[in-house]
């Protein structure tokens, strides 16, 4: 006897995320790309479908479009490209697309970025629910429901990697920086190839006065290098290592699907999320001024960012828009504000000029050019915009959550302020300095997230301390 899977076990708040095999199958993909077109209404539409470089994808991508053309959508085969190259095509044509990914997980897993028409992400609360449950009653039902013979889609190919990195030239002009040696640890991922089309010539473009040394370009699925998650430091060594090597002037870090960059200065150390995003606040400011317009804008932060993203944003007279952490409720926020730029401290990083999606690169462009004129190392212009102390994020295993919440609320009241946008935010001062921390709980596992910031290190450290004593009690 087949047992239907549970959709809901992989199928999480603001994507498709599972096990090749156990969990995704040919027959799963088939009915969520059949429950894709039904969500949307997409029946004689066009839709965009690319995917990564895992083993399983091309497969994955076929089962999909089957069941998308069985529900009367046509489908656009992008072939290998990165997640930020289907928010392009999604936005430039006005097509909802599936991007098939698991980011940074390793070679077992893969998954589904979905995106309405403009690049608009899909969240549990904005559709990601209704095509988990109408894919869960076509396997209940033993398979899709194809329409008649001439309702059904048709599939073609497209190559879009060249209008890609011309739009991104076109976006952050880096023709006149500097000359510049970059190294780039790809991964094994999607930056492969997508360096050297929009940095390099391998598009067509013209040449850049950037020196590209590139590390692990090669598209491997097995990531026989290391895995393509820069968020965890054992995975930047390379990367450190090569750019103190090279005498380079920076690195640059992707991971699998390309729409996240880390960043590393001269001297190998990583440079902060927050730092770039403050850099690049500014620069999107200043530029949309100086096209002309007018009124108030808002920049978009989550509420793990360092002080120093607001800061700058009100610095450079715009006003900070401080939301709940989370890539397709960022977009929502980004769409609903109309922000010009928002950033989150995992290093993702959204634009309005890209439709509000997120793309890693682009704000790798937004960096090179701002330190193109800049006159010194990196690690110096890192250090304008890193000018408190974080303690990164620190994970908790607990067995209970809400006993653990009361430890915390119960010592800190009184001496902070308590919010509860994401998670509990505590802002306080002491007379050595002020303070802020956020605990939050994982949608997933039993474990307590920590972020905190301080106007020093010794008051952070103390902060620190004291909040993982009472979490871990």
């Amino acid at each position: 006897m087949t047992t239907t899977p549970d959709l809901s076990a992989f199928i999480k708040a603001y994507d498709v995320r599972g096990l090749v095999g156990s969990q995704l199958t040919d027959e799963v993909i088939e009915a969520l790309g059949a429950a894709f077109v039904d969500e949307l209404s997409a029946a004689g539409q066009r839709i965009a479908v690319g995917h990564d470089m895992r083993d399983s994808s091309p497969a994955f991508v076929a089962a999909f479009a089957r069941g998308a053309t069985a529900r009367g959508a046509h489908v656009e085969n992008l072939g290998l490209c990165s997640t930020d190259e289907t928010y392009f095509v999604s936005g430039r044509d006005g097509v909802a697309a599936a991007m098939f990914t698991a980011s940074h997980n390793p070679a077992t897993y893969n998954g589904i970025k979905f995106c309405r028409p403009g690049a608009q992400g899909i969240s549990l609360d904005t559709g990601l629910a209704g095509i988990r449950d109408r894919a869960q009653a076509y396997l209940e039902a033993g398979g899709v429901e194809a329409l008649p013979a001439d309702q059904g889609g048709a599939v073609t190919s497209r190559d879009v990697l060249a209008d890609y990195a011309a739009y991104l030239r076109e976006l952050v002009d880096l023709s006149a920086v500097r000359p510049l040696t970059i190294v780039v640890d790809a991964g094994n991922g999607m930056g492969g190839m997508t360096v050297p089309a929009v940095l390099g010539t391998g598009a067509g473009l013209p040449a850049l006065p950037l020196t590209i040394i590139p590390l692990y370009f090669e598209l491997d699925g097995t990531f026989p290098n290391h895995e393509a998650n820069p968020l965890e430091p054992a995975n930047l060594v390379d990367l450190q290592k090569a750019v103190v090597e090279h005498g380079a002037d920076l690195g640059l870090a992707f991971d699998g699907d390309a729409d996240r960059c880390f960043v590393v200065d001269e001297l190998g150390q990583p440079v902060t999320p927050s730092a770039v995003a403050a850099i690049v606040a500014r620069r999107e400011v200043e530029r949309v001024r100086a096209a002309g317009e007018s009124g108030d804008i808002a920049v978009v932060h989550n509420l793990i960012t360092s002080r120093i993203v607001a800061e700058t944003i009100e610095a450079a007279g715009a006003e900070p828009v401080r939301t709940r952490v989370g890539h397709s409720l960022i977009k929502d926020v980004m769409h609903a504000t109309g922000a010009i730029f928002g950033g989150e401290h995992s290093a993702h990083y959204y634009f309005r000029d890209f439709w509000g999606a997120d793309n890693g690169m682009l704000a790798a462009m937004h960096l090179i050019a701002q330190y193109g004129e800049y006159d010194g190392p990196l690690s110096r212009l890192a250090a304008e915009y890193t000018p408190y102390a974080a303690s990164g994020e620190i994970n908790s295993v607990v067995d209970d959550v809400p006993e653990a919440y009361t430890r915390v609320v119960d010592a800190f009241t009184g001496r902070a302020e308590i919010d509860d946008l994401d998670g509990l935010t505590f802002t306080g001062t002491t007379a050595d300095g002020w303070y802020w921390f956020n605990v939050r709980p994982s949608n997933t596992e039993p474990l307590l997230r920590l972020n905190a910031e301080a106007s020093s290190a010794p008051l952070m450290e103390a902060v620190r301390d004291e909040v993982l004593a009472l979490i871990r009690t």
